[in-house]
C-alpha cells in the first residue's frame, strides 16, 4: 500500500475494529462486577471512551510506522503491542484470569515503551503519540496488579 490515506483507513479498521470485536465478544459481566477492586478503580464508563482515543492514536501510530519504518524494530514492536493489547480483554475477561491477563499486559506495557524508545530517533511523533498509551497501560497494570492482590 503505498497510497497514504488507504494506509491510515486501513490501520484505523484494523485496531479500531479489532479492539470493537473483541470488547464486544469479551464483557465484563457479572463475574468482574463481583471482584474487589481497588480505590483508584475508574468508573466502568470511562473505559470505552478512553480506548476509542488510544485505539485511535495506536492506529495513527501504526499507519506512520509502516509507511516510513516498515521493516525496523519499532514496526515489530508495534504488531507485538497489538497481539498483546488484543489479547489482554479474552483472557482477563473471557478466561477470567487476571493473574494471566498481568503477565500479558506486563508484556504489552513493555512492548509499549519499547516502541517509543525504537522510535524515537527516527519518528519523534509517532513516540510522542504513545505516550499517552503508554500512561494507560501503566495504569492498566497497576489496575490489574491491585485486583490480583485482592481477590
Amino acid at each position: 500500500m503505498s497510497n497514504k490515506p488507504l494506509v491510515y483507513l486501513f490501520f484505523l479498521i484494523l485496531v479500531l475494529g479489532g479492539g470493537l470485536l473483541i470488547g464486544a465478544h469479551n464483557v465484563p459481566g457479572d463475574w468482574y462486577q463481583s471482584l474487589a477492586k481497588p480505590s483508584f478503580n475508574p468508573p466502568n464508563w470511562l473505559f470505552a471512551p478512553a480506548w476509542s482515543l488510544l485505539y485511535a492514536l495506536i492506529a495513527i501510530v501504526g499507519a506512520r510506522t509502516w509507511l516510513s519504518l516498515r521493516r525496523s524494530m519499532a514496526m515489530r514492536l508495534w504488531y507485538a503491542q497489538l497481539v498483546l493489547n488484543f489479547a489482554w480483554s479474552p483472557i482477563f475477561f473471557g478466561l477470567q484470569d487476571p493473574a494471566a491477563a498481568l503477565i500479558v499486559i506486563l508484556g504489552l506495557l513493555v512492548a509499549v515503551a519499547g516502541f517509543i524508545v525504537a522510535s524515537w530517533r527516527r519518528d519523534h511523533v509517532a513516540a510522542l503519540l504513545f505516550l499517552p498509551y503508554l500512561a494507560w497501560v501503566a495504569f492498566a497494570t497497576a489496575l490489574n496488579g491491585a485486583i490480583v492482590a485482592l481477590n
